[in-house]
Formats: structure tokens, C-alpha cells, sequence
């Protein structure tokens, strides 16, 4: 389950992470009394990202522009979430944004670092550029100082953002974690680093270990900080989509739309964020991806990760542009084989006929039995494939030869 930026920053302040003056804002006239100085940024407190470019994140000089920018932020629906939580931030003036992650990784269970010299909104467009390293043993600050490293850091920047790295790492282990995520990371034209904006996402499972996670003060007039994310609107991702809304009545779906053709469909944060990255390595042109449940997806009992693999082909299936669908699961014994029933059952009930083609690659145990159980389809438009790079060359090729034939 996720936190709230204010909620992640909460926990940044006890491991040491640099954060800025910051207060909660509940309702605008709070900003009446606001004890940190001008100018300041309001930041919309939703579980939905893009923030920034939905103008859920407003500067202001002063008192009465504070108040307005409030009162257009909470009634702003992101993602059709409306705030019930404000964010006011004292301004922050970065020569350069970066980017820090800690995931886990649900092939290997380990944990993995990421980090980019590029951060912030820029992310998106430089997912090449966004480094890893995989923590295969106990953790030591050589893990942290090898991605600063490998990020192209120089100088004092390498010790300043490995410390932040290793905080992050403290962080994660801590409280049982299945993400924490610094974007941006900024550095001052003095070489300082900021935590700008943090995402944290707490293991379900674990929660039960943490009781201070769950008295974490969420406002007697707010839903609980640890509830699942709202269902998304189709309407409130705007006219591009043309998504239908029922394709999103299940929880932490995290749905990321791009002008390419190329669909991605992947179960688990960091499975997906690699996905993307072999793509893109590949030439690839991302039109629409999708990450079934999070980091511990690969956990989930067979009929919910089905369930949520037949609403996730629905919604991948209505995105424009779409020339061909990339699925790269992981499963467990029992998964592998619902997964690939649940992938026949989809495509034999659809009328009409699915006509976008399909690659599948299926990894875990008992993955080459349901590889042969989905090739025994013989369908047209279903591709099955044991190799990943095998698979990523088939769909691009899939989707530029379905581009150029029109």
C-alpha cells in the first residue's frame, strides 16, 4: 500500500534523508498560520502521479495566493482522486535533478537499486539512461557507491548521494518495504541534495510488524492513509485513453500511456520498469504499459493475479495506437498455469476476435508447461515465446510492421 508524499517524507526525516521545511495542509485557511517562509509550493497529497502536469503542483508568493492555489488544488481531480491532504513546501531553486530507487526485484527477491542522472519530469523520456544494481549479498556502502558510479556521478556528488542511497537501503529494510523512491533528487549549485518528492509502498503483508506505519495520523476527517488507491477514471486520464472506466475496479493498478504502439503488460514494479528499459534498448516505441499489482504480485493467490490480468488485457486492448501487446509475467507453480488458462479464456470469449497480436513470455516454475498449454491454441494473433529478448524482437517488429502495413 502506498503512502502519501507527506507520509514518505515523514519517514525520511528519521533516517537522516534531507527534506524541506514542510506542513500539512488540511483546509486553505490553514495557510493563514503557515510557520514555514515565503515563497512556497502546494503540492495536491492524491496516490496518482502525475501531479505537475495535472497543475496539482502550484508556487506562491504570498498569503492570498496561497489560499487560492489551495482551493483550486483541492478541488482538482487527479486521476479522479481529489486531495484531502495538502502539501506546502518551502521553494527549492535545483541545478540538477536525479532520480533513487530501492524495489524488489520479484524474480530474484533481492533487492535493486536505481538511479538516474535524470530525474523529475524528465524521467519518462530517458528511461535508458536509469541505472541498477542488484543487492545479491549483505549490504555494505560499496553497493551505494557503485550506482553514483555507474549514474556518472563525480566528486563529492558520489559521497553525497551513496549516503542518500544507503538511507534509502536502512529505510527499505527497516520497515519491510516493497519501494522507496526519491524523484527528484536535487543538488544545489553548492553540491547539496534535497529529497524533493518521495514515494513509499508498504508490504501488505508486513504491516502487522510496523504498528507505527499504522498510527501513522491520517486526520479524523480523511480516509486512512493505508486504504487502497481509488478506482481510476477513464474520464479523468482525458480524451487520449479512450479507456472504458470498468477496466479499473480493482486496486493499484498503475496504468502509463506513451505515443508509441508497442503494449506492455507486467506483474511486479521492478519487472516492469526493466521491461521497459530492454524495450526501449531494442528501439522500441511504448504506447501503453501496465504493472498488475506491484512489488509482491508475484505472491498473489492464482485468481487474483488472473483477475487482474483479464482487466488489465481489457484496458491495454482500448488504448489508441496499438499495434501489438508484449505480456512478460512471472509466476510460481500453480500462477504459471492459471495465468496461461487465463490468458486462452480471454481470447477465446472475446467477440469479436482479438485482432492485435499478442506476445507472450511466461517465466517460473512449471512456465514451460503453460507455454505449451497457450501454443496449443494455435491462435493467429497469440505469440508464445521462452526466450525475453526473443519475445521483445517479435513484439516491436510485431508493431512496426502493423504501423508501416496501414
Amino acid at each position: 500500500m502506498d503512502l502519501l508524499e507527506y507520509q514518505a517524507k515523514d519517514l525520511f526525516q528519521k533516517v537522516g534523508i534531507p527534506i524541506l521545511p514542510s506542513q500539512r495542509i488540511d483546509h486553505p485557511k490553514d495557510l493563514k498560520q503557515l510557520r514555514i517562509p515565503y515563497p512556497i509550493v502546494l503540492k495536491s497529497q492524491v496516490y496518482a502521479g502525475g501531479r505537475g502536469k495535472a497543475g496539482g503542483v502550484r508556487f506562491a508568493e504570498n498569503t492570498i495566493d496561497a489560499v487560492a492555489a489551495a482551493q483550486a488544488i483541492f478541488h482538482l481531480p487527479i486521476l479522479g482522486q481529489y486531495p484531502e491532504v495538502l502539501l506546502a513546501e518551502a521553494k527549492y531553486e535545483p541545478d540538477q535533478e536525479l532520480y533513487l530507487a530501492v524495489v524488489l526485484d520479484p524474480s530474484l527477491r533481492r533487492p535493486l537499486l536505481l538511479g538516474s542522472r535524470e530525474g523529475g519530469m524528465a524521467l519518462e523520456a530517458t528511461s535508458r539512461q536509469i541505472q541498477q544494481v542488484l543487492v545479491d549479498g549483505e549490504f555494505s556502502p560499496f553497493y551505494a557507491r557503485r550506482l553514483a558510479i555507474k549514474m556518472g556521478l563525480t566528486g563529492e556528488l558520489i559521497e553525497s548521494v551513496s549516503a542518500i542511497a544507503e538511507k534509502m537501503y536502512r529505510l527499505f529494510l527497516t520497515y519491510d518495504l516493497d519501494l522507496v523512491e526519491i524523484n527528484p533528487l536535487a543538488v544545489n549549485p553548492a553540491g547539496e541534495v534535497m529529497a524533493l518528492d518521495g514515494k513509499v509502498t508498504v508490504n501488505d503483508a508486513a504491516l502487522g510488524r510496523h504498528p507505527d506505519l499504522l498510527a501513522m495520523p491520517s486526520g479524523d476527517s480523511h480516509r486512512d492513509c493505508f486504504a487502497n488507491r481509488p478506482a481510476l477514471s477513464a474520464l479523468a486520464m482525458g480524451p487520449t485513453c479512450g479507456v472504458a472506466a470498468s477496466a479499473f475496479d480493482l486496486p493499484n493498478l498503475n496504468p502509463m500511456l506513451f505515443p508509441g504502439s508497442l503494449g506492455i503488460l507486467c506483474n511486479g514494479a521492478g519487472l516492469t520498469m526493466a521491461t521497459l528499459d530492454l524495450v526501449d534498448r531494442a528501439g522500441g516505441q511504448p504506447s501503453a504499459c501496465l504493472n498488475l499489482g506491484g512489488e509482491s504480485s508475484y505472491r498473489l493467490p492464482p485468481d487474483t493475479l488472473c483477475d487482474r490480468l483479464e482487466k488489465g488485457l481489457d484496458w491495454i486492448l482500448q488504448t489508441q495506437r496499438l499495434r501489438s501487446v508484449l505480456l512478460n509475467l512471472l509466476g510460481g507453480a500453480d500462477t504459471c498455469n492459471a495465468v496461461a488458462k487465463a490468458i486462452a479464456r480471454y481470447l477465446e470469449q472475446q467477440r469479436p476476435p482479438v485482432t492485435v497480436p499478442l506476445v507472450v513470455r511466461l517465466g517460473g516454475a512449471h512456465a514451460a508447461a503453460a507455454r505449451k498449454q497457450l501454443a496449443a491454441l494455435d491462435l493467429p494473433m497469440l505469440f508464445v515465446l521462452d526466450s525475453l529478448d526473443e519475445a521483445i524482437t517479435k513484439a516491436i517488429a510485431l508493431s512496426e510492421g502493423a504501423r508501416v502495413g496501414r
